[in-house]
């Protein structure tokens, strides 16, 4: 499916991200890689990615868990690209899937040091969802079936921040939502970088679960403003006046867009004259104050 390339992706994208920052800060990190219907293909693509870091392992131990179930020559897959891993990388094909994370986070010995986990094709199963926030710090992307949501579940299994969205493919395959969870607003802000920045000719749009009318956004680097001018007036008429800096935070955590998405998103609506501002003029900083049309300041 279309999707399976653009979460491959999105995955190696995200540990390219997060993998030197988990070695810097700690001596030990644990990558968990779960498939429920045994379609582990991104664990290889998981795996080469984290060959490329070799220098940067020495003194450091690196534990890759792959957890999944109905693929004959997975082990041999695996093996191939596991024979060119350093030392310092261990890895655990762990029969079961998802409904095995908890113990195998345990056995790994993952609380405590980084943990970043990648569950797909489960359901947001609540002793998952708190297996995955062992490490310290935690994150977690999230595969599941669209029309559901895992934000509250993340939320419960002590995720701070969380982000979804939906990918379409354009030959009419079923669409996946993709949930990540981050206690912190700078990895948030790196996936969603990220997520921008995948495979635009991949054949899949993304969509907004938050948004009611539903609309397929193209992927892009800058993506179309009008989605998110629309989400941003929406929330200017439900809460009133908010400063850049606010409305900068609701894009980053409560839209699939980048709070740099929300500045060229703001500029385009206060240049059409569907929002005021104060002060009127200088430079658009985050202590300004946005005015929806209802709440234009007084003359």
């Amino acid at each position: 499916m279309p999707t399976d390339a653009v979460l491959r992706e999105l995955l190696v994208r995200h540990l390219e991200i997060w993998l030197p920052g988990a070695l810097h800060r700690a001596r030990r990190a644990t990558v968990a890689l779960a498939y429920a219907d045994g379609d582990a293909d991104s664990a290889e693509a998981a795996l080469r990615a984290v060959a490329e870091y070799a220098d940067r392992l020495r003194g450091r131990q690196l534990t890759v868990l792959v957890l999944a179930d109905g693929a004959e020559d997975l082990p041999a897959r695996l093996g191939a690209v596991e024979a060119n891993l350093p030392a310092e990388v261990t890895v655990h094909l762990v029969p079961g899937g998802p409904a095995r994370l908890p113990v195998a986070v345990k056995a790994a010995g993952a609380a405590g040091a980084p943990l970043l986990s990648y569950v797909d094709g489960a359901a947001a199963d609540p002793a998952v969802l708190t297996a995955t926030s062992a490490g310290r710090p935690a994150e977690a992307l999230l595969v599941t079936a669209a029309g559901t949501s895992a934000r509250d579940a993340l939320a419960d299994a002590g995720y701070a921040l969380s982000t979804e969205v939906e990918l379409v493919p354009a030959d009419g395959t079923p669409a996946r939502l993709l949930a990540y969870a981050t206690g912190s607003d700078k990895s948030l802000e790196a996936f969603k970088e990220a997520l921008w920045a995948v495979d635009e000719f991949a054949g899949v749009r993304y969509r907004d679960p938050a948004d009611p009318a539903g609309r397929l956004l193209d992927i892009a680097l800058a993506p179309e403003p009008g989605p998110l001018r629309r989400e941003l007036l929406a929330e200017l008429a439900r809460s009133g006046p908010r400063t850049v800096t606010e409305l900068r935070r609701y894009a980053l955590t409560a839209t699939v867009h980048r709070s740099a998405d929300a500045v060229r998103a703001l500029t385009g609506l206060l240049a059409a004259g569907e929002v005021t501002r104060d002060p009127e003029h200088g430079r658009l900083g985050g202590d300004v104050v946005i005015f929806g049309p209802a709440r234009c300041p007084a003359p």
